[in-house]
Parts: structure tokens; C-alpha cells; sequence
């Protein structure tokens, strides 16, 4: 379970990461002489994605059986959006269009742009992380272990005092008290 944590928290912060970074160099231009813009701008979708991922991982963590499985869901969802909204933020007439928006008065000609393709990437590939990991919470989920069970009420049967030190320390295994 561990390890699909840190898998799909790690698609979360690529995705996070990828969309802060600028996705556009313009030829020509310093980097301080042009607003660029960044991979959330050309696609808003993708921060709230990757939160909303990063909320599932947690949500994974704090639910069990079927609630892990929908929670699963939503994450592959989130995956999928991000996956989506990558794909559409590298459109030329989007690019574009943002890229004459903000530079109205440097950029009054035509503008030779080009794709800094590292970040749309790493956002596809943290992407394609969290729809996986969201796969896998949605099959595997359910037999993982849930969160302590202590502080929940049991049937009668299971608070009965035990009467043998086997007993005793069995349900020290399982987490109960022995002495209340």
C-alpha cells in the first residue's frame, strides 16, 4: 500500500509541478522580456486535479473496502482530467491567442514560439501515475489495511473479556484491550 501511495502522490506533485513551470519559449525574446505563460494557464483544470488527487491519496488512506474503491474512482478520474487538459494546453491557437493576451504591447507582431516539451511530459506522465493508481485502489483497495479499528464499537461477542493468556494476548494482536 505504501508504495502505491508514494506512486500515485508522486503523479500528483508531477502534475502540480508541471503546471507552474512556463510551457511556451518564444525565439528571440529574453524570458524576462515576454509573460509566459504556464502550463496552469493554458489549462486551469490541472492544478485542482492534482489537489484533488493528492486528497484522494489521503482520503485512500482513511477509508475502507467500498469507499476506498470510489475514492479510487474519483482519483483515476482526476487522472484522467489531468491527462486530458495536458493534451489540450499544447494547442497552437490557444497557445497563441494567451501568448498575444499577454504581451499586447512587447508583442505587437508575429510571434515564434515553440513548445518546451519537458513540462507537458512530466505532466502527461504524472498523469497517467495517478489514472493508475486510481486503477489500482479501485482492484487492490479493498484488501488493504484500513485505519486501527480500537476506538469502534464491536459486536458483544468481540468485547467479552478473554480467559487465558492465549486469549489475552490475541486480542492485544487484533488491537483490543484486554484490561477493560
Amino acid at each position: 500500500m505504501w508504495g502505491w501511495v508514494a506512486g500515485t502522490a508522486l503523479g500528483c506533485l508531477l502534475v502540480l509541478l508541471a503546471a507552474g513551470r512556463a510551457w511556451v519559449s518564444v525565439a528571440g525574446a529574453s524570458p524576462t522580456a515576454l509573460v509566459l505563460p504556464t502550463g496552469g494557464e493554458l489549462s486551469p483544470v490541472l492544478t485542482p486535479l492534482a489537489l484533488a488527487g493528492l486528497a484522494g491519496v489521503v482520503a485512500v488512506l482513511a477509508t475502507k473496502r467500498a469507499g476506498r474503491r470510489v475514492v479510487g474512482v474519483l482519483v483515476a478520474l482526476c487522472g484522467a482530467g489531468a491527462g486530458l487538459g495536458a493534451w489540450m494546453a499544447i494547442d497552437g491557437e490557444r497557445v497563441l491567442t494567451l501568448l498575444r493576451e499577454r504581451n499586447v504591447l512587447r508583442a505587437a507582431g508575429a510571434l515564434d514560439w515553440s513548445l518546451v516539451a519537458a513540462w507537458p511530459v512530466l505532466c502527461g506522465l504524472g498523469a497517467l501515475l495517478m489514472l493508475a493508481g486510481g486503477a489500482v485502489a479501485v482492484v487492490r483497495g479493498g484488501r488493504w489495511a484500513g485505519m486501527s479499528d480500537r476506538y469502534e464499537r464491536g459486536t458483544p461477542e468481540a468485547r467479552t473479556r478473554p480467559g487465558d493468556d492465549r486469549a489475552l494476548w490475541d486480542a492485544l494482536d487484533r488491537g483490543d484491550d484486554p484490561t477493560a
